[in-house]
């Protein structure tokens, strides 16, 4: 048996109390030193059952009858946040049995709100809408009717345009003890509404009719119990009334007049004339702003004046006469004390939710200019101190603030430094990370977006990482809510971008919880953020060796394939087809490739993906198979699933897109060019004339790409026909002699080289087809032209001193010196068949010391010991009977010395390679 005495202790829980249990005696255990929770006591239960969200609440009471009914207990429904969830009418009814002693109800959207009439509470306290642009007038009037004790109100901060003055009208009917209202958006409040407010709601401190399109001033004026007023963002204000009417309110101590058109003579006359005026708010008010005299007077008459060019945390303090002595923060200070005071807590409420509500609202969303002072000197520690308010919508709205405001291109994920490192600065990190701890979905949600977009700043990834933010975001994906898991997501992808935190996420079960999320939301409706998000994420991790191999062993492919093939957004599209093309690029470090290639309907689902209308998922799923072809069986596997075609036409279509679609679209035929046969077939399909054009670019890895399919192409004499009928030895001419990039010239003089070793000229003797449709070329000119170009590129890499030490000694280091020189780095990735091999073979005895010279420079590049292919080509050429070719060419009389040279280097590798073998 459990031997445990229970005492009870009292701690605050926003602006209540709640009675829980403290253990001061440990719980006996069973016989395998297990705690047997079904014998744990109610209250104990009761208090467990506090701390979780709805859905692990009626998780935990289905464990037993006991529990089932102990979670039905009224004071764990007291308050209820349907936001996270779809309130229908069915499930109103199925929680209605739980809501008689319900006090506090959020809801979101006007389904929600006609669901919530049938909870049947008819003793709330305190409703709170958002999302309710569709709401209409029957539904407000019905809501209020149904819950008569109601004291607060709360509809926005949607724009309710369907919400008129009968509804407020039937507010005031049947509300009667209302204490607060706020509304936003309506698009007018006329007299007769405000009127029934003052006559039936006498006990109305708080309104709020915020950017509303016309409210009776007149009328507010006689709403004699006013304290609290905001008319934030109304337009059409008549100053004049206000001042003559408002100011004559016995009790009004604070006003919002935020982004309004309101001036500073009005101003200065609403101070001078109310007497019980205490503070007011003018946030992003244009007129006061741009008055220069104004912003600087600091002679408000005692009153407190809080605005863009005041200091906001001075002038609150100033309020008080117990002022807290440190009055750097008079929000965190008074929180914090143990002095208890309603009327400072009321003002100080009232400010927190005016403030961040214009901060968010406006403000931080629309990101207006001039306000960098502001956010660097106030705003930040404002949102910060807000996000610590025991008000839970105050908490939500400033982290989202938080999160917007350091965006500058929501595009181009591009965000302000300055604001970014400002909220690290003063521990916002630390605040969100706390934030998104907490059991409310409202508040994960909201804290993980503001951790997303900070992320994008590298120092503050840091510091979310330090922080342990990445096992809370990991623990955050993993949940039900679809907000929250989204915004999670988002976070992981924004940490996963570079390579600093890729290993971490890993660690922490980040793969596997991002793959579930694919696997849960692809099966549901309205997850496409969801899902774009973590596939993104997934994208990031992919473009590392160890991650990509662990989501391959977690189902990632079989995920992200399935969203290639199903889904039809793009966003979702797009980043499922980069993180496949991810996966695909490690080559011969893992079996990725061959793993996705095959994996059911993941080629085909690739290749329809080209034929978007989306540039951004054209131009990754063409990357993608560009990735694929690398392997012999995919290459293959994509020509036979109509990708030549698919990528012949894209090549074609994107001749005026970015330059990576163009890229990949190239770059992607010559992945499949490697096989003659889909050689062949991409010059059929016309993919000749587009590379050729791609050609052209002046973005070097546009060319670069080009050059290389073109250089394939040009392997086989019918497609070097096309090449030269379609003008592509100018452009081959011209990128072997001026691009910057080697490879481009390189590749370009290798096509060229092809085009005229003489395979091609029994083809333009008889046409490229029977019908002799070839068009007129002079084949002579163009041959000069191209070994001109050839013989120009190759003597870039040819050093005088070098070649001359190299031609009096035969000494290893002569030799090297050449090589070193004449090295392209990243021709020692290039993959050459064997048939590829032996033409360079038979090149060293064409009569053109041009094209002698240029193969032996070919053969040089791709026998270089460490390259990466360097031992087959080695081998290919062995099985040539290179090396007495090789040798000819090196004695050879007649040919250039640079022929020689390279002839001689290439023996050189042979011999090294085969010593290591012999090793």
């Amino acid at each position: 048996m459990m031997s445990r005495r229970v005492r009870r202790k009292v701690v605050r829980r926003g602006k209540g109390k709640v009675d829980c249990p403290e253990t001061d005696e440990n719980l006996s255990l069973d016989e395998n030193g297990m705690l047997d929770w079904t014998r744990l006591p109610d209250d104990t239960v009761i208090q467990l059952f506090s701390c979780l969200n709805y859905r692990d609440r009626a998780s935990l009471s289905s464990t037993c009858r006991t529990w089932w009914t102990l979670g039905k207990s009224p004071c764990l429904w007291q308050v209820l946040d349907l936001r996270p969830h779809k309130c229908d009418a069915t499930a109103a009814a199925a929680l209605a049995s739980r809501c008689e002693n319900l006090q506090k109800l959020r809801f979101r959207g006007p389904e929600s709100a006609e669901a919530v009439i049938k909870l049947q509470a008819k003793n709330l306290r305190e409703i709170s809408g958002d999302c309710c642009r569709k709401m209409t007038d029957a539904t407000l009037s019905v809501l209020a009717a149904r819950h008569e004790a109601l004291e607060s109100l709360v509809i926005g901060p949607d724009f309710c345009e369907r919400i008129s003055s009968d509804a407020v009208k039937a507010i005031a009917i049947c509300c009667t003890k209302l204490q607060k209202l706020r509304i936003s958006g309506l698009h007018e409040v006329d007299a007769d509404a405000i009127n029934a407010l003052a006559k039936n709601c006498r006990n109305l401190t708080d309104i709020g009719f915020i950017d509303c399109r016309k409210v009776d001033e007149t009328a507010l004026g006689n709403v004699a119990s006013l304290r609290f007023l905001s008319v934030a963002g109304t337009t059409n204000i008549k100053w004049n009334l206000v001042l003559q009417e408002w100011s004559k309110l016995p009790h009004l101590i604070a006003l919002d007049v935020s982004r309004t058109d309101i001036n500073p003579t009005t101003v200065s006359r609403l101070f001078s004339s109310s007497v019980s005026l205490k503070v007011l708010c003018a946030l992003n008010c244009p007129s006061l702003e741009e008055d220069a005299s104004f912003a600087s007077n600091r002679n408000h008459r005692g009153k407190v004046l809080l605005a863009v060019f005041t200091d906001i945390l001075k002038g609150v303090a100033t309020l008080f006469v117990d002022t807290p002595k440190n009055n750097m923060n008079v929000f965190l200070d008074w929180r914090y004390s143990k002095v208890e005071d309603r009327r400072v807590n009321e003002i100080l409420n009232w400010l927190e939710w005016i403030i961040s509500n214009t901060l968010h609202a406006k403000v931080a969303e629309s990101n207006p200019p001039g306000l960098d002072n502001f956010w660097l000197n106030q705003g930040t520690t404002l949102l910060l101190s807000f996000m610590q308010s025991p008000q839970e919508d105050v908490q939500e709205r400033s982290a989202t603030a938080l999160a917007n405001f350091v965006v500058i291109d929501d595009e181009n994920a591009s965000i302000d430094i300055g604001r970014a490192e400002a909220v690290m600065r003063e521990g916002g990190i630390r605040l969100l990370l706390n934030l998104a701890r907490s059991w409310r979905e409202g508040l994960q949600s909201e804290a993980a977006k503001a951790i997303a977009n900070l992320s994008v700043n590298a120092n503050v990834a840091k510091a979310v990482a330090d922080e342990g933010g990445i096992s809370i975001l990991v623990n955050l994906a993993r949940s039900v809510n679809r907000l929250v898991a989204e915004e999670a997501a988002g976070a992981l992808w924004n940490l996963s971008v570079g390579e600093d935190h890729k290993g971490a996420i890993a660690e922490a079960g980040g793969v596997k919880a991002l793959v579930d999320l694919i696997f849960k939301w692809s099966r549901s409706s309205g997850g496409e953020g969801v899902l774009e998000r973590a596939a993104g994420a997934l994208a990031n991790l992919a473009a590392d060796d160890k991650c990509s191999t662990e989501v391959a062993s977690v189902g990632g492919v079989h995920a992200l394939v399935t969203l290639a093939r199903t889904c039809k957004v793009e966003g979702v599209q797009e980043q499922a087809a980069r993180a496949l093309a991810n996966l695909a690029a490690h080559g011969d470090s893992n079996s990725n490739n061959a793993v996705v290639g095959q994996e059911a309907g993941a080629l085909e689902a690739l290749v329809q993906l080209t034929r978007s209308q989306h540039d951004g998922v054209r131009q990754e799923a063409a990357g993608a198979l560009w990735n694929l072809s690398f392997d012999d069986r995919n290459r293959e596997a994509i020509a036979a699933s109509g990708g030549v075609e698919a990528l012949v036409a894209l090549a074609h279509s994107c001749l005026n897109t970015s330059h990576g679609l163009q890229e990949r679209a190239a770059g992607a035929l010559w992945g499949l060019s490697v096989s003659e046969a889909n050689s062949v077939a991409i010059g059929r399909e016309g993919g000749v004339a587009p590379l050729i054009a791609l050609a052209r670019s002046d973005a070097e890895d546009v060319h670069e790409t080009a050059a290389g399919a073109l250089w394939n192409l040009a392997f086989n004499p019918g497609n070097a026909l096309c090449i030269v009928e379609e003008g592509g030895v100018p452009a081959l001419v011209h990128l072997c002699s001026s691009s910057v990039s080697k490879m481009a010239r390189f590749m370009s003089a290798l096509a060229l080289a092809y085009m005229f070793d003489g395979r091609m000229d029994e083809i333009a003797l008889v046409g490229t087809s029977t019908e002799s449709t070839s068009k007129s070329v002079n084949l002579d000119g163009l041959r000069r032209t191209a070994l001109k170009h050839i013989e120009a590129f190759v003597m870039t890499f040819s050093d005088p001193q070098a070649f001359a030490a190299a031609a009096a000694s035969s000494a290893p280091a002569a030799l090297a010196q050449v090589t070193e020189s004449a090295r392209i780095q990243e021709a020692g990735h290039l993959r050459c068949s064997g048939a590829e091999i032996g033409r360079f073979v038979a090149m060293l005895r064409n009569p053109s010391p041009t094209l002698k010279g240029c193969a032996a420079f070919a053969l040089l590049q791709f026998t270089i010991p460490g390259g990466r292919h360097a031992v087959l080509h080695v081998r290919l050429l062995q099985s040539a009977g290179a090396p007495r070719v090789l040798r000819a060419a090196a004695a050879a009389a007649g040919a250039p010395i640079e022929a020689k040279i390279f002839a001689r280097i290439v023996l050189r590798n042979l011999e090294q390679h085969q010593a290591e073998l012999c090793v």
